[in-house]
C-alpha cells in the first residue's frame, strides 16, 4: 500500500494573531507557505480560502490559558522532505524566533504519522494523534522527526532517528 506523511503541529499564541506582539510572524505567513508549497516531497495543506490555517479551529482542549492555537496540518512524501524543508530556509528562520510568538510547549505539540496515498487528515484525525503522542510516546501512530518510524512496508534503512539533522532548531 502506497502512503503518505501527515504532520500536524500546534503552537500556543502568546498574544491574539491580531497583535502587534505576533505581527512579524503573520507577515511571514504567506511567504513561509508558498516555499513549503514548492518543496520538494510536499502534498497537501490545510487551509482556508485566506490561502493559511489561522482561522482553522481545532485543539480548544490545548489552549490552557494562551491566547489560543494556530494548527499546520500538512502531508508529505517521506519524513527526511519534511525535514528537509521544517529545518531550512524560512520556516528555519521563523523556528528560531518561535519563543516570540508562541508559548514553551511542555509536552508534545508535533505528530507524525503514516497515511495512505491520498488522504488528507481532519483536524479530529490530527488532535487524536497529538493525544496519542502524549499518552504513549513515539509509536507508529504518532511519532515525531526525533523518533521516527518508517513507513509501512518499507524496506531498506529506517528514517535517521536521533540525527541531529532531523531536530537542530
Amino acid at each position: 500500500m502506497a502512503v503518505d506523511l501527515a504532520q500536524v503541529n500546534v503552537s500556543r499564541l502568546l498574544a491574539p494573531l491580531e497583535s502587534a506582539l505576533l505581527a512579524p510572524f503573520v507577515a511571514a505567513l504567506d511567504e513561509v507557505n508558498a516555499e513549503g508549497d514548492r518543496a520538494p516531497g510536499f502534498l497537501w495543506r490545510l487551509q482556508t480560502e485566506d490561502g493559511n490555517a489561522t482561522a482553522v479551529e481545532a485543539f480548544g482542549w490545548d489552549v490552557a490559558g494562551s491566547h489560543g492555537v494556530i494548527v499546520n496540518l500538512t502531508t508529505w512524501t517521506s519524513v527526511e522532505t519534511l525535514a528537509d524543508f521544517v529545518f531550512a530556509g524560512r520556516h528555519l528562520d521563523i523556528m528560531r524566533r518561535r519563543r516570540e510568538w508562541f508559548a514553551r510547549a511542555t509536552e508534545a505539540t508535533t505528530a507524525l504519522w503514516w497515511v495512505p496515498a491520498g488522504h488528507r487528515p481532519s483536524t479530529d484525525e490530527a488532535e487524536d494523534r497529538v493525544r496519542r503522542l502524549r499518552r504513549d510516546g513515539p509509536t507508529v501512530d504518532a511519532f515525531t522527526l526525533r523518533h521516527p518510524f518508517a513507513a509501512p512496508g518499507h524496506v531498506g534503512p529506517p528514517p535517521r532517528a536521533g540525527d541531529d539533522r532531523l531536530c537542530p532548531a
